[in-house]
């Protein structure tokens, strides 16, 4: 079932739950200030872990993950098949760094891109999560962990189908 009409579903159904901004949500929930208002100004998990509460960047990530997540699964189990399930994903990660819902300012996606190739190609994923820890851990640096994570993702695909 991918005719235009499903696939412009999906990829609204995509947009619309990558534009839940989980790092505001959790940051009300917790008390915090908007995490638009300190550090780098990014509503994301990285940025929300600079007010210092732990448990309010871990929700804010398991948030921009499951939105992709999610945007994968729900396509693939209304049937709309793995090339909408895969732009629902894009879309997702769109609706994340552009948010009709945060005036088109969102966050890197990081977290969210992650969660549609941990959905998309969970062995992708798992790989990509592995670079970008070990980076991570190396550097110090999540944005550069993100970059290396992200380049490696095609190569463990191509690598994965052999």
């Amino acid at each position: 079932m991918n005719s235009a009409f499903s696939i412009a579903i999906a990829i609204a159904l995509g947009y619309a739950l990558g534009c839940i901004p989980f790092a505001v949500v959790s940051s009300r929930l917790f008390g915090l200030a908007d995490p638009r208002t300190y550090g780098s100004g990014n509503p994301g998990a990285t940025n929300v872990l600079r007010s210092g509460n732990k448990k309010a960047a871990l929700l804010t990530l398991i948030g921009d993950a499951l939105k992709g997540c999610v945007a994968v699964w729900l396509v693939r189990a209304l049937g709309m098949g793995d090339n909408a399930a895969l732009l629902a994903g894009v879309a997702a990660f769109v609706g994340h760094v552009f948010p009709v819902t945060l005036g088109f300012r969102g966050g890197k996606g990081v977290a969210t891109a992650a969660g549609v190739m941990l959905a998309a190609e969970p062995m992708v994923g798992l790989i990509a999560l592995g670079i970008w820890l070990a980076v991570a851990l190396l550097t110090r640096y999540s944005s550069l962990a993100a970059l290396v994570a992200a380049c490696s993702a095609p190569i463990s695909g191509a690598v994965g189908r052999k």
